[in-house]
C-alpha cells in the first residue's frame, strides 16, 4: 500500500486534469490539503474521478479557503469514512469512524468553531499485516497557520492540535492503527527548518512543544544512517519525545538534511532550497515497525508552494464492497437524483444572533466576522440582504405603482425637448488679427485648459480668458451681419469687406510661415512626453551592492505605517545568508522626489 500527502495551494492546482495528477502520484490513497473550493463549487469532474472514490471536507465559514480531500482507487476503497474531528458535522452515523475521546476538554462552541473550516476527513481501511486482518485510519489533516497578526489563531492552532492528538489516541486506544498525515504547519526539529538560528526560543515553541508530546523517539531502532559520522549537529541536544506515533520519514532518514516540502514562492526561495519540512505522514509505532517500509519526500513535483510526501507499506489493502454514505458519489448533485425543495428551507432561528451578540467571544476562535458566519451561516447570509428588502418594503406602506405617479404628479414641469441639448450657444465670436489660430488647435480636437492651470497662448493671451477663434458655423451677432463665417461690423460696406478679408489672407499667409510654438505640440506627435512630466514612471533600479545587478521593484502589502511605499531588493531568490547564489541584504526606499 502506498500512501500520499500533498497540500497542492487550491484544486485548481492540476491544470492537466485532476485523473491525469492522480495518476502520476501513483499511489493508493491520495490525501489533499487546501483545496480552496466549498460544496457548492465543487463541480462533478472533480469530484468524480474515473478509477478513483473521494472524500471531501469543506469550510462552512469563508469560500475559497482551507478544505482537505482523500481520493482513493477503487482497489483501496475504505470501509468507513467520516467529515471532521468532533462528531458534529456527522448527519448520517451508518459508516463513521467513532471513538471520540474526550469532548468535555471543550465546549461546544469550540468543537464547532474548531469543525467549521474543512480541516480534517477520516477514512478506515482493511489491511492484511503478517497474514492477519488490521484495521487502519488514516486522518488527513490541514493544521491552522498561526498569523503573526492574529493573536486569535495562535490559540486555535494550539486547540486544532489538541483535538486531534485526543482523537488520533481514542482510534487507537479503539484498536485501530492510525496514520496522521498532512499539512501540520510547524517544523519539529532544527533540522528541519532552513534558518533555525534566526529565530529566537526555536525549542520553546508551542507547536514544537505538542510535536515532542505526539511523537516518539525511535532512534535506536533506526537502520538507515544510524553509524552515518556526518550526522547533522542539529539533531543533537534535542529532548526525547515520549508519544505514541513516529515520524517515518525520520524514521529513514535520521540525519538528511535540507529535507524541505514548502518554500516561500514569492521570494524564490525554492530555487536555493530555503524551506521547512511542515508536510509529515505519522504512524503508530507499531504499525511503523509492522507494516512500514519506505517514506520520502518529492520536492522534483511543482505545481504548489508545497511538494508531495509518500510512505509505502508492506500490508495489502482490501476493499470494502461498499462506499461509505461520505462518498462524493453519493451527494445529491451527484447521483443523478431529483432533490426535495425542502432541502432548500432550512429554519432559522430569528433570536439567535441577539443571542450570539451579548455572548463573549472563544479565546483562540476565529475573527468576529467568522464567528458570527460559523455559527449562524444562514443567518448572516440570508437574512442579511432578503431582510432590508422586506423591511423597506413594510415600512413603505405604499404600493409601488402610487408611489410613481405621486412623483409625477409633484414635478409639474413638462419634459423638455432632446433637440434642446444640441443648440449652439449665442455667444458672439470676432476672429481678431492679434490672435491667429494655430495649427494644432484647426488639425485637432481643442484640449480645454482649465484656470487651475493657466497657460500663455499666441497673442498674449491667458487660458483664464475669454480667446476669440474661428469656427466654419455662423453665429448671429445682434449688431453685425453674418456671411458665412465672416461678421461685418456695423456700417462696413462689401468693399470693406473684401479689402478685410485680403488684409486676412496676407495675416493667414504669415501665420503659415513654419513658426514652432514650443506650447503646442505637432499634428501627429506623441502626448507621452506631456505625461511622464505629471504622472513619473517608478525610477532606475539600482544595483545591488553584493551581485551588480539591477534590483527589483516591490511594494509594502503589510498594514501599518508604509503600507503602500515601494522599496528595491536583490532581485535573486532568497536563501541563506551563506550561499553566495542567493538574495543578498540590499534595501533601498524609493524616494518619491527624483
Amino acid at each position: 500500500m502506498k500512501i500520499v500527502s500533498w497540500n497542492i495551494n487550491g484544486i485548481r492546482t492540476f491544470k492537466g486534469g485532476i485523473k491525469k495528477a492522480l495518476d502520476s502520484l501513483d499511489a493508493d490513497i491520495i490525501c489533499v490539503q487546501e483545496t480552496k473550493v466549498t460544496r457548492d463549487l465543487l463541480d462533478e469532474r472533480t469530484a468524480i474521478v474515473e478509477g478513483y472514490n473521494s472524500y471531501f471536507s469543506f469550510s462552512r465559514g469563508r469560500s475559497g479557503y482551507s478544505g482537505v480531500a482523500t481520493y482513493c482507487k477503487d482497489s483501496a476503497t475504505p470501509f468507513a469514512a467520516e467529515e471532521g474531528l468532533t462528531g458534529l458535522l456527522t448527519t448520517n452515523h451508518e459508516g463513521t469512524i467513532g471513538c471520540y475521546g474526550d469532548p468535555r476538554e471543550f465546549s461546544s462552541e469550540e468543537l464547532q468553531l474548531l469543525d467549521n473550516e474543512g480541516r480534517a476527513v477520516l477514512t478506515q481501511h482493511r489491511v492484511m499485516c503478517e497474514n492477519r486482518p488490521e484495521t487502519v485510519t488514516v486522518i488527513n489533516v490541514y493544521c491552522p497557520r498561526a498569523d503573526p497578526e492574529k493573536p486569535e489563531r495562535k490559540q486555535f492552532k494550539l486547540q486544532f492540535y489538541k483535538l486531534l492528538q485526543c482523537r488520533a489516541e481514542a482510534i487507537l486506544e479503539a484498536g485501530s492503527h492510525v496514520i496522521v498525515l498532512g499539512d501540520v504547519n510547524t517544523s519539529h526539529r532544527p533540522i528541519d527548518h532552513c534558518d533555525p538560528d534566526a529565530i529566537d526560543d526555536f525549542e520553546d515553541h508551542p507547536g514544537r512543544k505538542w510535536l515532542n508530546g505526539l511523537l516518539v523517539d525511535d532512534s535506536e531502532g533506526k537502520e538507515c544512517e544510524k553509524d552515518d559520522d556526518e550526522e547533522s549537529e542539529n539533531t543533537s541536544s534535542k529532548p526525547l519525545s515520549t508519544g505514541k506515533f513516529v515520524d517515518t520519514f525520520r524514521h529513514f532518514h535520521p540525519t538528511r538534511s535540507k529535507a524541505f516540502t514548502c518554500w516561500n514562492t514569492m521570494t524564490g526561495a525554492r530555487q536555493t532550497n530555503y524551506g521547512t519540512r511542515i508536510d509529515y505522514i505519522f504512524a503508530d509505532h507499531p504499525l511503523v515497525k509492522m507494516g512500514f517500509v519506505a517514506a520520502d519526500i518529492m520536492p522534483e513535483v511543482e505545481g504548489s508552494d508545497h511538494c508531495p510526501i509518500w510512505g509505502k507499506l508492506s500490508c495489502p489493502i482490501l476493499p470494502s464492497s461498499k462506499l461509505p454514505p461520505l462518498c462524493t458519489r453519493h451527494l445529491p448533485e451527484f447521483a443523478g437524483r431529483q432533490q426535495k425543495l425542502s432541502r432548500f428551507l432550512v429554519k432559522v432561528d430569528q433570536q439567535q444572533p441577539a443571542r450570539e451578540a451579548c455572548r463573549d467571544p472563544l479565546p483562540g476562535s476565529q475573527e468576529a466576522g467568522e464567528t458570527r458566519e460559523n455559527l449562524n451561516p444562514l443567518g448572516a447570509a440570508g437574512t442579511s440582504a432578503t431582510g432590508k428588502k422586506r423591511k423597506l418594503a413594510v415600512e413603505s406602506g405604499v404600493p409601488k405603482g402610487k408611489k410613481i405617479k405621486t412623483l409625477k404628479a409633484a414635478n409639474p414641469k413638462p419634459q423638455g425637448n432632446l433637440l434642446a441639448f444640441f443648440k449652439p450657444k449665442s455667444t458672439p465670436v470676432v476672429p481678431t488679427r492679434e490672435c491667429p489660430v494655430s495649427q494644432c488647435e484647426r488639425g485637432e480636437e481643442r484640449n480645454e485648459v482649465t484656470p487651475s492651470q493657466p497657460q500663455t497662448l499666441k497673442g498674449g493671451h491667458s487660458a483664464g480668458q475669454d480667446v476669440p477663434s474661428i469656427t466654419g458655423t455662423c453665429t448671429e451677432d445682434p449688431q453685425g451681419v453674418c456671411m458665412g463665417d465672416k461678421v461685418l461690423a456695423p456700417g462696413s460696406t462689401m468693399e470693406d469687406a473684401s479689402v478685410n478679408s485680403q488684409n486676412q489672407g496676407k495675416d493667414a499667409a504669415l501665420a503659415s510661415e513654419p513658426t514652432v510654438d514650443p506650447s503646442c505640440p505637432r499634428k501627429g506627435a506623441s502626448l507621452g512626453g506631456f505625461w511622464k512630466t505629471v504622472l513619473r514612471g517608478p525610477p532606475p533600479p539600482p544595483p545591488c551592492k553584493a551581485h551588480g545587478e539591477p534590483c527589483v521593484l516591490r511594494t509594502v502589502k503589510k498594514a501599518g505605517p508604509n503600507m503602500g511605499k515601494q522599496f528595491f531588493v536583490c532581485n535573486r531568490p532568497q536563501g541563506h545568508a551563506s550561499n553566495p547564489e542567493a538574495r543578498c541584504n540590499f534595501f533601498s526606499w524609493v524616494d518619491k522626489g527624483k
